[in-house]
């Protein structure tokens, strides 16, 4: 049985929260447990804690999911970035599937709603690279 941890970012919580139950009901279906679920103020603050989780020995893989919609600004497509960027170096420092359920940038509030999957994606992706792996 494959034992995830999970990232949910708290800012756009009616997205984040849909995501999350995509999530956990997407590890129900594969037989995965959730051991963690670790709440960030936003997905840019993803990567610190998918990291602590990655540390843990229980922890197989871990999941992170969050929405960053568009504003008037370039900042979406900057959090977008860094938290790509950071959950990557988790997985590659930790040698630990590290998966991005993170709608957006560069979307509205209506279509990161839209993409509530993305939860049971991210999921899904961390259980399938756990087994090949």
């Amino acid at each position: 049985m494959v034992t995830l941890g999970l990232v949910v970012a708290r800012f756009n919580r009616p997205i984040t929260e849909a995501m999350e139950e995509t999530a956990h009901e997407a590890a129900s279906d594969r037989g995965a447990t959730v051991e963690e679920t670790v709440y960030v103020p936003g997905a840019y603050d993803a990567p610190l804690a998918a990291d602590r989780l990655a540390r843990r020995e229980e922890i197989d893989a871990v999941a992170a999911v969050g929405a960053i919609v568009t504003g008037d600004t370039d900042h979406d497509r900057v959090i977008g970035d860094a938290a790509a960027r950071g959950l990557t170096e988790v997985s590659l420092d930790r040698d630990l599937p590290v998966t991005f359920g993170i709608a957006g940038p560069g979307m509205s509030a209506e279509e990161a709603r839209e993409r509530t999957d993305y939860g049971a994606r991210a999921v899904e992706s961390a259980i399938d690279l756990v087994e090949e792996l």
